[in-house]
């Protein structure tokens, strides 16, 4: 099953019975009004999802009090369809939608408050939207069939929920969706579905962390393969020297430092400088070497 049906299970299953009278019927008009069409000639809903057909059934009885036509193919496509004319011309009535609007919109007074906004948007998303496991990347999005319902769907989110979607179009339908992290995070938990949310959170958080991780190993390989390539610098110049002159004609604090060098290429040069007799620090074992590696440049 994916995140996205994890999502719309979740939402679809919060209890009826929690909800206010105006919260359910926004849930309602959402889910009706974002389905496949929604006009006198047709109303009607294609899903992959048993359960928010069955809530589009459930949707349309208590409204008709009759049944609409189900039909489920071999794929699991679910269609449900009203093709009663008086059933039609009842669930327009009940959201204030005659059928001889010029182009469908979303009729605002159907919101009672702030709660009903949010069961809105929950039924909308049952009709039309997706959202992408977070494991992959960060996207949800409401599939549009009408320009004026998508911006009208982009004004709400906007305007009352202050959430900024964004709009394209793909084949001819209207996406409006959300790329941010946080966006989603909200528009999950707007919904009611506050497991996917923490789900997101979870991921995002292990992503980050795992990130971080990654950052650092990398900053730390490099600082090894730039402390080997050193490493290695300084020994050939020091075995230079010694082919060439001998280290005994080395200065002491030279001459001790050559041969600890030899003796252990992988130490770093603050171990250099903690195992001297006299220790030194790192700018100083550093100046040495570079002085080792002068003299080998000139014999």
């Amino acid at each position: 099953m994916s995140f996205s049906s994890d999502v719309k299970n979740e939402i679809a299953n919060i209890e009826q019975t929690e909800l206010a009278e105006c919260c359910q019927k926004a849930e309602e008009y959402g889910l009706l009004l974002f389905g496949r069409s929604f006009a006198p000639s047709s109303i009607s809903i294609l899903t992959e999802n048993a359960v928010v057909a069955q809530k589009y059934i459930a949707a349309v009885v208590r409204v008709t009090g009759k049944e609409p036509v189900y039909l489920c193919s071999k794929s699991g496509k679910h269609t449900v369809s009203v093709r009663d004319a008086q059933q039609k011309k009842s669930l327009l009535a009940e959201f204030g939608h005659d059928g001889r609007e010029v182009g469908l919109r979303i009729n605002y007074a159907n919101f009672a408050d702030d709660c009903c906004r949010a069961a809105f948007i929950r039924g909308v998303f049952l009709a039309c939207g997706t959202v992408t496991s977070p494991e992959k990347e960060y996207h949800l999005e409401f599939s549009v069939p009408y320009i004026n319902l998508s911006r009208d769907l982009v004004k709400i989110f906007d305007a009352f929920l202050d959430l900024a979607p964004k709009i394209s179009e793909r084949g001819g339908v209207q996406i409006v969706y959300f790329k941010d992290s946080s966006m989603i995070e909200d528009v999950l938990t707007l919904m009611g579905a506050g497991g996917a949310s923490m789900e997101l959170m979870n991921v995002k958080i292990y992503k980050e962390i795992r990130n971080n991780v990654n950052r650092k190993v990398n900053f730390e390989s490099a600082n090894i393969d730039r402390a080997v390539r050193a490493a290695y610098v300084q020994i050939q110049a020091i075995k230079k020297i010694e082919k060439r002159r001998g280290l005994q004609a080395l200065p002491g604090e030279l001459r001790e430092l050559a041969l600890l060098r030899l003796e252990n290429p992988e130490m770093s040069l603050s171990e250099l400088g903690r195992a001297l007799r006299e220790p030194a620090s790192r700018s100083a074992v550093n100046h040495r070497l570079m002085k080792l590696i002068r003299m080998a440049e000139k014999l």
